[in-house]
């Protein structure tokens, strides 16, 4: 098996670096106090008394909004069963989608999770007069969530998902990957696909400068462009009042993509590196590679993880949240990701801007790199055919007996202790 350098060196077509999967969370401020639910309720909509049932009443003219959105517009609404691979189930109508060229809500998908939700009760304090105090409190509940599968120009497929509960988060998936394959398209730069990657580019260094330039104002400014187009919760005079969105990092990943031109010898090295890798997940491991301090208070199982069945073999490791993990993409390439699932694993802030994203970035190809280089530094590779049968061959020793070259010890060679390379041992 080659080592690692060698296989970059004569065997990798292709190397590319970018943010891979995105995904965010929509938040309003001014919603996630109790104190700032009741003055909406009874500034911006008139409730004398704000409760949850008043809530409820929004929520319902909300998804009205919604049903008669997808009337409107001719878009096909999907219950989705348990079970159900809901990306699957959205695949053709994205494909359709993509064909037709421009940007659209291709589906709608409706199911039901779990959401934390304001909810108001009678509680057993009373005021002055006797009369008893509602409380307010944030309850987990199974709810209806609207699942609107888009087709950007600029970001390709995607897909934007709401509830109809207070305090009406949004949750939006987007694919770095997939937003530099549109940019190459404009620049008339020709590629090809490796499922949500790149197998082959014409112009690989113009690629790199693509997917180094992605940030956060691609993303804010996908945010604002379907906010105007899908139907909201929030009239303008509730924008003009402050209650308006702000986007939270929910989960970020860095992707390294090495392509080779001999898929076999890529796939040997792999099944090679699981072999020998399998104490990556060990905490002095883990705080090798995401380069943090690992200690006994540190929360989280350090474990490494081998998947085998029915995919394509990929070794995983945790820390806190997030992971890294690699495998062997489309029997073409060894991808390698770290997946940063909360922020605050690496002391980094949540809100989406460039400080934050440069700095997940920066966390994620780290992680990336630090592994790649251990990796390299214990591989080793087998000596040619030619350099075994010479170490192995049989020699004779003064005794008239045979035995392997590396065996032979004379006295000469033990004023040279330890041998220099090449000499007898």
């Amino acid at each position: 098996m080659a080592d690692y350098s060698t296989l970059l060196r004569d065997r990798v077509s292709l190397a590319v670096r970018s943010v891979d999967r995105i995904f965010l969370q929509g938040y309003v401020p001014h919603l996630q106090t109790a104190g700032w639910c009741a003055r909406f309720l009874r500034e911006q909509r008139g409730f004398g008394y704000p409760s949850s049932k008043a809530f409820g009443l929004v929520g319902k003219d909300y998804e009205t909004a919604i049903r008669d959105f997808a009337k409107k517009n001719a878009i096909p609404v999907i219950r989705f069963a348990k079970g159900d691979n809901r990306e699957e189930v959205a695949r053709p109508y994205l494909e359709a989608a993509a064909a037709a060229g421009k940007g659209k809500v291709a589906l709608i998908g409706v199911g039901q999770e779990k959401a934390s939700a304001w909810r108001s009760w009678q509680g057993k304090r009373r005021d002055h007069r006797g009369r008893p105090l509602q409380d307010w409190g944030r309850q987990m509940t199974f709810v209806n969530h609207f699942y609107f599968y888009l087709h950007d120009p600029e970001w390709g497929p995607a897909f934007w998902k709401v509830n109809c509960y207070a305090p009406f988060p949004v949750w939006i998936w987007l694919n770095g990957h997939e937003w530099a394959k549109r940019q190459l398209g404009k620049a008339g730069i020709g590629y090809a696909a490796l499922d949500n990657g790149f197998a082959s580019c014409d112009d690989p260094a113009l690629l790199q400068r693509l997917c180094d330039r992605l940030g956060p104002g691609a993303v804010t400014a996908f945010f604002w462009r379907w906010f105007a187009r899908l139907p909201q919760v929030f009239t303008p005079a509730d924008l003009h009042a402050g209650y308006v969105y702000e986007l939270a990092f929910r989960q970020f990943e860095v992707a390294d993509t090495l392509v080779f031109d001999r898929p076999a010898a890529g796939r040997a090295f792999f099944e090679g590196l699981i072999r020998d890798h399998l104490d990556v997940g060990r905490p002095d491991c883990v705080s090798l590679t995401f380069g943090r301090r690992v200690t006994i208070k540190t929360p989280g199982a350090f474990r490494t993880k081998v998947v085998t069945d029915g995919v394509d073999p990929q070794i995983s490791c945790y820390y806190k949240a997030s992971r890294i993990k690699q495998y062997f993409k489309a029997h073409r390439a060894l991808r390698t990701e770290t997946v940063i699932c909360d922020t605050r694993d690496f002391g980094i802030g949540r809100r989406v801007c460039l400080e934050n994203w440069n700095a997940l970035r920066a966390a994620g190809e780290h992680a990336n790199q630090r592994l790649c280089d251990a990796e390299a530094a214990d591989a080793r590779p087998a000596p040619d055919t030619v350099t075994f049968a010479e170490v192995t061959r049989p020699t004779s020793t003064a005794e008239g007996l045979h035995a392997p070259r590396c065996a032979s010890v004379t006295p000469a060679s033990w004023r040279s202790w330890p041998p220099r390379c090449g000499s007898p041992t």
